[in-house]
């Protein structure tokens, strides 16, 4: 039996979801709350991701670790608000990079990993901060 809609729209670009709701402290403190369906950035610099949320982890030639998991869904999150116009890329790319540093030091990655790591992002990720993800559709 075919969908009533005739045509499936959807975006690519996401390899993990989260299993329930998660809540971390980032230093990213816009001055009011900015929120999707799934994400919700406070003022305070509480993230809150709704569970189902998808993000693609690690990007490029990155290996997907477990130090590597909690930085990559704030940053990626918080890029996600930036290529929705809710976050000026220009005010806060460098604040979502540094705190991608932040938490997967803090998660335990070596320091030369960690520098590779920030100036990839500095390097290649202007324009995921930029750039609506294109919709797909099938068939």
């Amino acid at each position: 039996m075919r969908a009533v809609n005739p045509k499936l729209y959807y975006r690519d670009g996401y390899k993990y979801q989260t299993d329930r709701r998660y809540q971390i402290q980032t230093q990213i403190k816009p001055k009011q709350t900015v929120s999707t369906k799934f994400l919700a950035l406070y003022p305070d610099g509480v993230l809150e991701v709704a569970e189902d949320y998808g993000w693609d982890g690690p990007s490029g030639p990155a290996i997907d670790t477990k130090n590597f998991m909690v930085g990559s869904l704030v940053h990626d999150a918080g890029y996600e608000m930036m290529r929705k116009g809710l976050l000026d890329p220009d005010v806060w790319r460098r604040p979502f990079d540094c705190e991608l540093v932040r938490l997967i030091e803090e998660d335990g990655m070596f320091s030369v990993r960690t520098k590779w790591v920030y100036l990839g992002v500095r390097i290649g990720g202007g324009p995921a901060a930029r750039n609506p993800r294109k919709i797909l559709e099938a068939p």
